[in-house]
């Protein structure tokens, strides 16, 4: 692990730890499109997928600003994420429910990205450099585009999807005043 002495020691880890991210996510997106039952979503995924290659590059790019190679780190974060998401694919059911899964699923994976990028636009515009700032903050939008659409994709799903209605039992609570129940 190489010494984080500066802001920008900090932010070239962040930009290895995004570029890891984002090329996984392109192995990973097109088995979970592959997996999605409704078309939306399905192409939701497939979409994204062409704005993650996009990001790549960007961060290729950002790379070259910054005189580095962008690889030599694994981001073991989204590694987790993408294995807690490649579970929803082995699960069986109902097919919306199950693309309900992914949908929670995809979300995961943009809001680790989007915690990433603002954390690199941070510091980009921190010590000056608003080029690279507005090159994250271009994949940051497409991130948060992409947890949006997901939550359109879900709240139709969600009108379709089998419902269970269940009782939730009223459990009571000590009051601190008399140590009774309320």
């Amino acid at each position: 692990m190489a010494d984080k002495k500066t802001i920008k020691d900090l932010l070239v880890d962040e930009i290895k730890d995004l570029y890891s991210a984002e090329r996984q996510l392109t192995k990973a997106i097109p088995k979970m499109a592959k997996g999605s039952s409704d078309a939306s979503l399905k192409e939701a995924f497939t979409s994204h997928l062409q704005e993650t290659q996009g990001q790549v590059k960007r961060l290729e790019e950002i790379a070259g600003m910054l005189e580095i190679k962008p690889n030599g780190k694994k981001c073991v974060g989204m590694e987790g994420v993408i294995k807690e998401g490649a579970e929803a694919l082995e699960e069986d059911g109902d097919e919306t429910v199950l693309d309900l899964g992914l949908v929670g699923a995809g979300s995961r994976v943009e809001h680790y990205e989007m915690a990433g990028y603002l954390t690199a636009i941070s510091l980009a515009k921190r010590i000056g450099l608003s080029e690279v700032a507005n090159l994250l903050q271009q994949s940051l939008a497409e991130e948060q585009g992409a947890e949006k659409k997901l939550r359109t994709i879900a709240s139709g799903l969600m009108k379709r999807a089998p419902v269970e209605r269940l009782a939730v039992k009223a459990v009571g609570r000590q009051s601190p005043e008399t140590g009774g129940v309320r």
